[in-house]
């Protein structure tokens, strides 16, 4: 059989359901979206003229980048972390980052709405 990349997890335990790492597979590129997004989100907060201050407008846009970067990391770990348990039968683990990036977007919510009224 030929070997595939990453042997750190394709080259352990059983191959599984192709079902499981085809949905494992999805959700991994569902945050590939989630990151595209995040990024299109940071760009246009720095493109656009909004009615903030503009030292808020940079940190809007630096965190919704900062967000984008810890989806894209989490696309990856989550994949490896779900397909490692699956090749184990091992429950799928929890994911952590979904919290930090429900909490940076709800800080940007917040921000644009009380930044608009006041500004």
């Amino acid at each position: 059989m030929a070997k595939r990349w990453p042997e750190n997890i394709y080259g352990h335990g059983q191959e599984p359901d192709p079902r499981f790492s085809l949905a494992n597979e999805r959700t991994f590129l569902a945050w590939i979206r989630t990151t595209i997004a995040l990024l299109a989100a940071a760009a246009a907060v720095d493109a656009f003229e909004l009615r903030i201050a503009g030292w808020l407008q940079t940190t809007l846009g630096v965190l919704l980048a900062v967000a984008a970067l810890l989806a894209a990391i989490q696309s990856w770990r989550g994949w490896a972390a779900a397909e490692r348990a699956l090749r184990h039968d091992r429950p799928l683990p929890s994911n952590d980052m979904n919290i930090v990036l429900a909490v940076a977007l709800v800080v940007v919510a917040v921000v644009l709405v009380v930044g608009s009224i006041l500004w």
